[in-house]
């Protein structure tokens, strides 16, 4: 396969070389000339422009920075668009490091708060695939694309033939003739990716079981909103950290010069691939990456405590013993905020068992004589406690992820 490879970063760099080891031909450009002549000693070819990246190649990666660079590498003077063929797959890998995003969210949440019209997309229409169901990613992309002046399409579980008598490619291809944009919250990581290389539009990441980007851009904004600034920060995320909620939180704070700790039994930790991919974004952006047993040392002055769900959607029911037994030592108390400190604040990505009173609380509350999990009440409820303005901030980001990829309008 012929690929055009924009942006040699520290993400960038190594995924080209990659591809150039798995046997691809790869054309690549990059402001930075020693990157260009680094990939180009591996067998790369350069491209003069991002024009010139994109002609004859099947597939035209981006990874650069933020959203202004994105736009620039697509749609500026020698960009993608002037070089693609009509067949070329676009795929934008930009903007882990979400600080034009959040800029594009704060900006849109104060037009919200002050009642401005923004409808800058009407006439435009947005699918939203759900095979896990939720309650904010849900209400955040409907709220957003109307908003937005767009029409939304709600695909459940149910409603919808993908990977059953579709395939996702087709599904993909399908859906991107009758759409401009396409969520998907679900399964396996390779789903999402899959919708992506061949839909020919936008798709987002709503959930899958490795990541969760929606909800890291929804975090920032509230510490950010709360504390002014997000480099230097200390987040300590207690629980069970090998799936989405600790991995997209470890990966954002690494880019961001943060300081992420993940605080529970080594049983629990994070892929160790993926730790250490993480140190390499700490060392560049001036952030740290810990793994700790111990709760005193890992809380200590925390300006972030940080929780989920001790059992993730689509898991067995018979996990919850094993998974109470192992991580009761790493629930949220008073205790934990104390060492923690005055200034620090309690996060979660909700839903949360912090008392009985949902169906699933009730009835593992009774099995095992528990008024909480992963969070008491007291914690869940207190000042420190801002997990309702992270579950609002769900919908702004969301909405300046849209923004972001479906192209920023000119006469907003």
């Amino acid at each position: 396969m012929k690929v055009g490879f924009i942006g040699l970063g520290i993400m960038g760099k190594p995924m080209a070389k990659n591809l150039l080891k798995a046997g691809h031909q790869v054309c690549v450009n990059d402001f930075h000339k020693e990157a260009v002549e680094e990939l180009v000693a591996a067998g790369a070819t350069a491209g003069a422009n991002n024009a010139e990246v994109a002609k004859g190649v099947d597939v035209v990666i981006t990874m650069v920075p933020n959203y202004p660079n994105v736009r620039a590498a697509l749609l500026g003077e020698n960009g993608v668009a002037e070089g693609e063929d009509k067949d070329t797959v676009v795929i934008d890998m930009s903007s882990i490091d979400p600080v034009e995003s959040k800029k594009i969210a704060a900006e849109l949440k104060a037009k919200k708060k002050a009642g401005e019209l923004h409808e800058y997309y009407k006439g435009k229409n947005i699918a939203l695939i759900f095979e896990k169901t939720s309650t904010r990613t849900r209400c955040a992309f409907e709220v957003a694309a109307h908003d937005l002046g767009m029409g939304s399409t709600y695909l459940d579980p149910t409603g919808s033939q993908i990977g059953k008598k579709e395939s996702i490619a087709d599904t993909a291809r399908v859906l991107g003739r009758m759409y401009e944009g396409i969520e998907y919250r679900g399964f396996g990581q390779d789903i999402v990716e899959e919708l992506a290389k061949y839909a020919g539009v936008p798709v987002w990441n709503g959930l899958t079981n490795e990541y969760h980007p929606t909800q890291m851009l929804a975090d920032m904004l509230t510490i950010r909103e709360h504390f002014g600034d997000l480099k230097g920060r200390r987040l300590v995320y207690m629980g069970d950290a090998r799936y989405n909620m600790g991995n997209s939180l470890m990966i954002a704070c690494s880019k961001l010069g943060m300081h992420f700790v993940a605080c529970t039994t080594k049983k629990y930790f994070p892929n160790q691939e993926l730790v250490d991919l993480c140190r390499t974004y700490a060392e560049a952006s001036g952030g740290s990456v810990t793994l700790t047993e111990d709760v005193q040392t890992g809380t200590k002055d925390a300006d972030v405590i940080y929780t989920d769900v001790w059992v993730s959607m689509g898991e067995p029911d018979e996990v919850w013993e094993e998974r109470i037994k192992d991580l009761t030592p790493y629930k949220v108390t008073a205790d934990v905020m104390k060492n923690a400190g005055e200034k620090a604040i309690f996060l979660h990505c909700l839903p949360a068992f912090h008392d009985l009173k949902t169906k699933i609380g009730k009835e593992m509350g009774e099995r095992f004589n528990l008024t909480d999990m992963e969070v008491t009440d007291e914690v869940f409820e207190s000042a420190q406690s801002h997990v309702f303005d992270e579950a609002e901030n769900r919908m702004h980001t969301i909405k300046a992820v849209m923004v972001a990829t479906l192209g920023e309008p000119e006469n907003k």
